[in-house]
């Protein structure tokens, strides 16, 4: 689990211009709740922000985050990005106590091959890229690895159930839901398609041979 240091300032106007003004001088306007208390506006510097949220945790970093003087700890509860450039335009941070389970959306990362599946022309299709866990915010996982190794066309799916999952981290996703499956390529289902075709044709020819044959015996029979 990743902790960084993120210091804020607060004072900030509300409304859409002031915020455009800040995002001017190289600031995220945000927000903090938590903990019973009101929201409070702040804003962070954007690079500062973008170190933070660099680490392998991700937006699940656990932040010690720096307020008019006072720390406490914090996590990314919601980014709002620009939808063309994708930068961070505003940021909601959750006050957490660290040993209060938190409900967070945290990678499903594939691990190993699925050599039984493609050396018999299917695939592996990711269904699902996050699962929602509840887990304490010091032991938030960078990752659920999911291991795809023994998968094969007789056995198609992982499913949430089949995850292992770290030490104190509990899944709050439909236990039956598909996290990985496989099936047959189109040009695999092509290709046994006339595979299949051109056996039928080769065994009805020979039964009409048969047939045929078993024909001219009981006409030179009479």
């Amino acid at each position: 689990m990743s902790e960084v240091t993120l210091v804020a300032e607060t004072g900030r106007e509300l409304g859409t211009r002031p915020a455009r003004r800040v995002r001017r001088e190289g600031r995220v306007p945000g927000v903090v709740y938590g903990s019973g208390e009101a929201a409070t506006s702040l804003s962070v510097d954007r690079a500062d922000l973008r170190r933070a949220l660099s680490t392998d945790a991700g937006v699940n970093a656990l932040i010690t985050l720096t307020v008019d003087g006072e720390s406490f700890l914090a996590v990314v509860r919601e980014l709002q990005r620009h939808p063309v450039r994708r930068d961070v335009v505003h940021i909601d941070f959750l006050k957490v106590d660290v040993d209060a389970p938190i409900e967070v959306e945290v990678p499903i990362r594939l691990v190993g091959e699925a050599k039984q599946v493609t050396t018999n022309g299917g695939m592996t299709e990711q269904r699902i890229s996050v699962l929602r866990v509840v887990v304490r915010p010091d032991s938030i996982p960078d990752a659920i690895e999911c291991d795809i190794t023994n998968m094969s066309l007789e056995e198609p799916s992982i499913l949430v159930a089949d995850l292992v999952l770290p030490e104190g981290v509990e899944t709050r996703s439909p236990a039956q839901q598909a996290v990985v499956t496989a099936q047959l390529t189109r040009a695999a289902v092509t290709a046994r398609g006339a595979g299949e075709g051109e056996d039928e044709g080769a065994e009805g020819a020979a039964d009409e041979a048969a047939g045929g044959d078993a024909s001219d015996g009981d006409e030179s029979g009479d």
